[in-house]
């Protein structure tokens, strides 16, 4: 009996935020209500579908890099090896978590699915990841298709011979491993690829060209602020916001999510300083938000963002505790200046 009460003391200390000091404020920029963009990596990339289907009205297209189709896990944890494209016969049928969200959005769970007619739809599965299979990433890419998003709004990269991890132009490791950081560097036609630039590209149309040599960096802020319950956020986030976004009301904004693992301060860093997000953000006039996830014992031991629904059943609507919490940022960016 005394083990079991240790037990549950223990995951209730798991579950309190950081003891560590929180940093300041995430400013309110004025930034445009109309041009919010999503992507991520992994878990990061199933909650940019999340997001992007749960918010369609007030996003305008994602990055999907080794996701899966909204909703795949149906709120079961039991589901995530089936989600990652682990067993056969391959599941889940896209076209099954396509008649939840329209079920969602009737409910008034989630946006109109209609407003996905309008959105462009980034979509990559590396030849050689091992840990998200290109079938099921199949799966997104039909998802997406059936939801209405016309074939000219939608790309989709899979002839990469790339691991598991976010491509990144001049960092990373080898382009076909399945670990380390997650951030890998490859060369196609001859060429680094630049993935972030892809995607900014492919949602926003012509961009100016990256600013390699910058000497800004992302600044920090207090996450703690955002957190209705408990959701897994770490006490500071990341957001990293262009000179002119500073002085100039009106600059678009896009979120990054990280994957699994991507969590500990080396690799973290790594992901909101040398993916190239920030490269393509200065010459662009695009602040890039970097929600940040901590690891917490037997509930969240990876630091993944939740798309099993371990936060809750409602995880995947507009009112998860994470969907909500990076919505409130969102909002707050797009805020008036106090």
């Amino acid at each position: 009996m005394k083990i079991f009460f240790f037990t549950i003391l223990l995951l209730l200390l798991q579950a309190l935020p950081a003891s560590s000091r929180a940093s300041g404020r995430l400013p309110a920029l004025a930034a445009s209500q109309s041009q919010t963009s999503v992507s991520g990596l992994s878990a990061g990339a199933f909650m940019a579908v999340q997001y992007q289907v749960a918010y369609s009205g007030s996003v305008i297209g994602a990055g999907i890099v080794a996701g899966g189709p909204y909703y795949c896990a149906t709120g079961m944890a039991t589901r995530t090896a089936l989600c990652m494209g682990w067993m056969s016969p391959l599941e889940p049928w896209p076209q099954r978590m396509l008649l939840a969200a329209e079920y969602f959005a009737t409910m008034g769970l989630i946006d109109p699915l209609d407003n996905l007619r309008h959105e462009r739809i980034y979509i990559f599965s590396g030849l050689n990841d091992k840990v998200v299979v290109p079938p099921l990433v199949d799966a997104t890419a039909i998802f997406f298709r059936d939801a209405g998003v016309p074939a000219e709004n939608m790309l989709y990269i899979k002839n990469v011979p790339a691991g598991h991890a976010m491509i990144s132009p001049s960092y990373g490791g080898d382009c076909a491993t399945n670990g380390d950081q997650y951030i890998n560097h490859c060369e196609v036609d001859g060429a680094a690829y630049d993935q972030p630039g892809a995607i900014l590209k492919h949602i926003y149309g012509d961009l100016n060209p990256p600013v390699r040599k910058r000497t800004d960096k992302a600044k920090s802020f207090n996450q703690r602020e955002f957190s209705m319950g408990w959701t897994s956020l770490d006490a500071d986030a990341h957001v990293y916001i262009p000179a002119i976004c500073l002085r100039e009301p009106g600059c678009r904004i896009h979120v990054a999510f990280h994957g699994c693992e991507q969590t500990q301060a080396d690799v973290a860093d790594a992901f909101y300083e040398k993916t190239g997000y920030n490269d393509w953000a200065d010459s662009n006039k695009i602040i890039i938000l970097y929600p940040q996830l901590r690891r917490v014992g037997i509930l969240n031991p990876l630091g993944c963002w939740d798309w099993i629904g371990y936060t809750g059943q409602n995880y995947a609507f507009r009112s998860g505790a994470q969907m909500s919490a990076v919505h409130a940022m969102l909002t707050r960016l797009m805020s008036a200046p106090d």
